[in-house]
């Protein structure tokens, strides 16, 4: 079955990001397995303190929350190599990779690596690998934040509901999967399936109305992803997910479904994402 194989059953749809949005995990996978494994990676143990609180920066606490992991990587590798002169051999092509691949994740860069020896994205092949099984092995940790599992249930009641992350599939399948959230879900979309804006282009080409499509996410690529599609976003706002949660049950998709989600309530939600965000 390919990734987009559903049928529509519902009029409205509902996307969900997964690391930071519906599960507890983006912290815990920044600091225990994406920083950690870049410091081993490109040998910045020397500058460990300072490579991870700028890897956290950029991946956490900013404008950049929820980079596609790739596009983080790089930019890590560059301010570490603008800061402490290192030269990292094919950063510029592993850069340029970044920005023009028609898909950023392991088999795509794979396939690249064979193509011509470049150590920089060598290295970020195996990084990813790293961190992936990382994150599998520290997986029993994860937890969906309050009121997410309530939500996804009612919501499934008036909505198609799908996953659309650009986290690892294998993870996102099985942390949904344990806490009971994937039964909501008519499909769950990741890393594999394209970027959130492709998948939900895809999503609908399956007849969903734009003004009967919400996008739930945590970071503005979520938005942009949203934005991009003429759809509607909601944000979860960092430090008060369980607050975004138990509004998005009882107020916002509410508006959705009764067709009261209108520009100024939109306007009003994105004002305090970004002010959340300091942008």
């Amino acid at each position: 079955m390919g990734y987009f194989d559903y049928l529509k059953e519902k009029n409205f749809l509902i996307c969900i990001d997964s690391d930071g949005c519906a599960m507890d995990t983006m912290n815990s996978k920044h600091f225990n397995s994406f920083g950690p494994e870049f410091v081993k990676s490109y040998d910045l143990e020397e500058y460990r303190e300072e490579a991870l609180e700028y890897w956290n920066q950029i991946n956490l606490f900013t404008k950049t929350r929820g980079i596609n992991r790739f596009k983080g990587l790089a930019m890590a590798v560059r301010e570490m190599s603008n800061r402490k002169g290192i030269k990292f051999d094919g950063l510029e092509e592993f850069e340029n990779w970044v920005e023009t691949a028609p898909q950023l994740s392991n088999p795509a860069l794979l396939e690249k690596c064979q193509e011509k020896r470049n150590d920089c994205m060598e290295r970020a092949l195996l990084w990813s690998i790293h961190v992936n099984l990382s994150i599998v092995e520290s997986q029993e940790e994860d937890m969906p934040f309050k009121n997410v599992k309530e939500a996804m249930e009612e919501m499934s009641k008036y909505a198609d509901l799908t996953a659309v992350s650009s986290a690892n599939g294998q993870a996102v399948e099985s942390e949904w999967t344990k806490h009971g959230i994937k039964d909501c879900c008519r499909v769950l979309l990741c890393q594999e399936a394209g970027s959130k804006a492709y998948c939900i282009e895809k999503l609908l080409e399956k007849g969903y109305d734009k003004d009967k499509v919400l996008m739930v996410g945590d970071a503005p690529g979520d938005k942009k992803a949203a934005l991009d599609n003429g759809v509607r976003f909601y944000p979860i706002i960092v430090d008060a997910e369980a607050f975004s949660w138990e509004r998005l049950k009882n107020e916002a998709s509410k508006k959705l479904f009764a067709g009261e989600f209108d520009d100024a309530y939109q306007e009003q939600l994105i004002k305090e994402f970004e002010v959340a965000l300091g942008i």
